[in-house]
């Protein structure tokens, strides 16, 4: 009787482990499709690849010649946001838990002219240069509660390659000013993206 009792023991065994396994998966995938935000360890935030693939929404330009020539960000915003956030924010206006939102930044073509301006065969105007750095914010509410649920990370504002990793920068650097002047807008400045500003769809 034991004989044959061990082999359907085992069986059950492994069929109860096949079943759990399947189950569980889904949330697995779930939980990693939920965002492209990782945190190692020690809570720094990793930087994501692909995100130039991701829905670009605008770029804004401060540059140093119009500035007195101490710009906070002397060059083009490229800002990037996956199409699901994106999409989300089209129809509810605000951005749901998870998103991440990436701002390159290149600097301006070597200008030629006291506003940094220089001339093209397009005309005399502002145009990209080398890229010179990356900002990143996350919504997540519940870690970033202090700063209206969005943390602010930079990985590094010089040529590539950029750092791999970046832990959250203090209120003072960057939240601060999205807390005194977008707190209304989802922490975002929604009014430089004509795609988030104006709803057009695609």
């Amino acid at each position: 009787m034991q004989k044959h009792l061990f082999p359907i023991i085992v069986l059950l065994g492994l069929t109860a482990s096949a079943v759990y396994l399947r189950a569980a998966k889904p949330v697995v995938a779930a939980q990693t499709e939920q965002s492209s935000a990782v945190f190692d360890a020690d809570g720094k935030l990793e930087l994501p690849t692909g995100f130039r693939k991701w829905v670009f929404v605008g770029a804004p330009l401060t540059p140093n010649a119009l500035n007195n020539g101490k710009a906070n960000f002397p060059e083009y915003h490229h800002v990037y946001i996956e199409q699901k956030n994106v999409d989300a924010y089209l129809k509810t206006g605000e951005f749901p838990e998870g998103t991440v939102i990436v701002k390159e930044l290149t600097r301006v073509l070597n200008p030629t002219f006291p506003d940094g301006s220089r001339t093209e065969p397009s005309g005399r105007g502002y145009f990209n240069g080398q890229y010179n750095g990356i900002d990143l914010t996350v919504k997540d509410s519940r870690r970033f509660a202090k700063t209206n649920g969005w943390g602010f990370f930079t990985f590094g504002h010089h040529p590539m390659p950029y750092e791999k990793s970046a832990a959250e920068k203090p209120v003072s650097e960057c939240a601060g000013c999205h807390i005194a002047n977008v707190a209304a807008t989802d922490m975002t400045w929604i009014q430089f993206y004509p795609l988030l500003r104006d709803k057009p769809g695609y």
